[in-house]
């Protein structure tokens, strides 16, 4: 997916959309110019909800025809709210989910990894990133690609990191394990899905 300036698009929609711009430089830099990524409170609902969706694209790196189907499939659901399956399927991408397993310092490097054959679901090679993973799938580093570059002291990165409680990861194995659902805490999201799912139901 081609993004474009990643500064001038987190400086509309802020700092969170972009790894690159979650840095103490960019926060200082827009405390300087006085841009944080806040929008008018008059802005029209269907402008509200265009801000709201092109946060969840870039967040997780996916296209608009991707993210209308995700809420299309989540507003099919009957478990939960139609926010909550949403919440699901974006997590459960398996490309996010290496993201949050600590596997990737990035959303985009998870996509290469990926798409780069580097990493097996349940002892098969997956390359395509949006695949979704369900609870109790094993996600592991091809043998042959645990000596790659790419994996390189991983023991040594995810010390500083903070796993979520719905995915493990052994380092010393290379292998994770997706343990369950992933639960949506709205007030803890940068984003609002349910305009999402209002935008796709128009």
């Amino acid at each position: 997916m081609k993004i474009g300036p990643k500064y001038k698009i987190a400086r509309r929609l802020g700092a969170f959309v972009f790894e690159k711009t979650q840095t103490p430089k960019f926060a200082l830099v827009e405390t300087r110019t006085g841009k944080k990524g806040k929008f008018p409170r008059t802005r029209s609902e269907f402008g509200r909800q265009l801000i709201e969706r092109q946060r969840t694209r870039f967040t997780y790196g996916i296209t608009a025809g991707q993210l209308d189907n995700y809420a299309k499939k989540a507003l099919e659901t009957k478990i939960g709210t139609p926010a909550q399956a949403l919440f699901r399927l974006l997590e459960r991408r398996l490309d996010n989910t290496l993201y949050r397993m600590g596997v990737a310092s990035t959303r985009r490097l998870a996509r290469q990894m990926v798409s780069h054959g580097h990493i097996v679901v349940n002892g098969k090679k997956v390359n395509v990133p949006s695949f979704v993973v369900s609870s109790g799938d094993k996600i592991s580093v091809r043998t042959k690609s645990q000596k790659s570059l790419l994996f390189e002291n991983l023991e040594e990165k995810l010390k500083d990191h903070t796993l979520p409680s719905w995915v493990s990861l052994d380092p010393k194995t290379y292998e994770g394990k997706v343990l369950t659902l992933p639960e949506m805490q709205q007030e803890n999201l940068p984003y609002d899905l349910s305009s999402v799912i209002e935008s796709a139901g128009r």
